[in-house]
């Protein structure tokens, strides 16, 4: 999973693509979005809700929030099997609204940044808790 990624679309496009009947947060273009920052998800309840929540996730037992700076990515196969992740999973899952993500090429000692996309360039999401 990426450590950074790009949001560039306008309110209606991201309205229409993920069919959000009520907005409830800004939309601003950013092209370097890291841990700790403000993103766009999409939430469920009772209809589709466009929202901004803080990337990182702070498990209940954490003393010391910056932990969630630490936990951006889940996988797939042990989601279940993780206390941290857990209750998340069955009771607060989001669509994380995206552009594009980078992943980095190492070449030499220099770290490369490769922007990935849709080839329709479309917005798209990340599964989220």
């Amino acid at each position: 999973m990426c450590g950074r990624y790009w949001v560039n679309r306008m309110k209606k496009v991201i309205v229409n693509e993920f069919n959000v009947y009520e907005v409830a947060t800004d939309v601003k273009p950013d092209y370097n979005i890291t841990p700790g920052r403000l993103v766009l998800c999409v939430v469920k309840n009772g209809h589709n809700k466009l929202v901004s929540f803080r990337w990182g996730l702070i498990p209940s037992w954490a003393k010391d929030p910056q932990i969630g700076y630490k936990m951006i990515n889940a996988r797939a196969e042990t989601l279940v099997e993780k206390p941290s992740f857990f209750k998340p999973f069955q009771t607060q899952r989001c669509l994380v609204v995206a552009d594009g993500f980078y992943e980095w090429r190492k070449e030499g000692r220099e770290k490369i940044p490769l922007a990935i996309r849709l080839r329709n360039d479309k917005p798209f999401a990340f599964a989220g808790l």
